[in-house]
């Protein structure tokens, strides 16, 4: 389960653009991964020494370069000479807790937003933070985790010859990451649609504790999901409709695009939101009801019970001149009042249609 708000305390009293990682320490090394391409030229390899990122700079082929694993500091700081970044940005790209936004610096414009993808091991989401570069003839992606992406169907499409990217330039391979990214979003969705559903059925067969466990964990989701998801409309709305000559009007087609399915997203997740809540008020009245049912029952039972309960009381007391007592079916008299009175009882509750 992912964390809403994740500790900024570190970074308290410290002067603007110190770097320091806010998140989840990951363990083991950062990869660069480059691709250089363009119609007829391809060329991808993983890097070990930043300095060969520095003749990818000026190239007029597309480059692009992903980092995954940000926890390594010095690895931004010298990509961050290397491509004149702005502190500010690079200390936005170590705190991990950042809202989707886009902000442009004239030569290049820094997007970030997050990675959500579905974990069938533990069942339930995984997200990251995902920030984007885009340049003149460059795109840089960093990914807070090491362990994959969504970004392969991209990769894919670069290798192809054919493939529109290809021919495009570097405004088109930032949105084709987007395009990626909120693309993945519908297959996280569809996962908790069904999680919904199959918890539906759950509430009306068998409700249980664990079943508000469940609901608990997707309300959480829901949320955090929105929480990523609504910014995002801003940030493709932004690149969709700004003047920077980044990003081309032959790109600016397709990011409009990506913001129809980034409203479809929100539409869906307000759903979801909206069918929890119900899912939990029916959860609620089907426990309550559950439990007046049970004190039904033993409502009846004790209102049975108490003329059963007074006669043997009475007959139960120490005095000495008690007529009955003497009585030789007195016994079994008293025996057939009572299943009477029991009896009787039980036939005016069900003219009553009390039970």
């Amino acid at each position: 389960m992912p964390k809403l708000i994740k500790e900024r305390s570190k970074k308290a009293g410290l002067p603007p653009g110190t770097l320091i990682h806010i998140g989840e320490k990951k363990t083991g090394e950062a990869r660069i991964n480059i691709i250089d391409y363009d119609g007829t030229h391809l060329q991808e390899k993983e890097i070990k020494k930043l300095d060969e990122c520095i003749q990818y700079k000026d190239k007029p082929t597309v480059t692009w370069i992903n980092v995954d694993g940000i926890h390594q500091v010095e690895i931004l700081e010298k990509l961050g000479d290397c491509f004149g970044l702005h502190p500010l940005v690079l200390e936005d790209i170590l705190n991990t807790d950042q809202r989707p936004k886009m902000e442009d610096y004239g030569d290049y414009i820094y997007t970030v937003l997050k990675m959500i993808y579905y974990d069938d091991k533990n069942n339930g989401i995984v997200t990251e933070q995902v920030s984007i570069i885009l340049g003149q003839n460059f795109v840089i992606s960093f990914q807070e985790g090491i362990d994959g992406d969504v970004f392969n169907s991209v990769r894919e499409r670069i290798r192809s010859e054919k493939s529109r990217i290809r021919r495009m330039g570097a405004d088109y391979l930032a949105y084709s990451l987007l395009d990626s990214v909120v693309d993945n979003y519908f297959i996280v969705l569809e996962r908790l649609g069904e999680k919904i559903e199959f918890l539906e059925d759950e509430l009306v067969n068998n409700p249980t504790p664990k079943t508000l466990q469940i609901i608990h964990d997707l309300k959480r989701e829901m949320i955090f999901l929105r929480k990523s998801v609504w910014p995002l409309r801003e940030v493709i709305n932004a690149l969709e409709r700004g003047e920077s000559p980044m990003v081309k009007d032959a790109t600016r087609i397709y990011l409009k695009d990506v913001y129809d399915h980034t409203i479809q997203v929100i539409d869906t997740v307000e759903t979801f939101r909206d069918m929890l809540s119900g899912i939990l008020d029916i959860y609620l009245s089907s426990i309550s009801n559950r439990l007046n049912s049970v004190m039904k029952v033993l409502t009846i039972i004790a209102t049975i019970f108490m003329p059963l309960t007074f006669l043997a009381g009475v007959y139960g007391m120490n005095f000495k001149y008690m007529p009955e007592l003497e009585w030789h079916w007195g016994y079994p008299l008293i025996l057939l009042v009572m299943v009477t009175i029991a009896l009787s009882m039980l036939i005016y509750f069900k003219i009553k249609k009390w039970m």
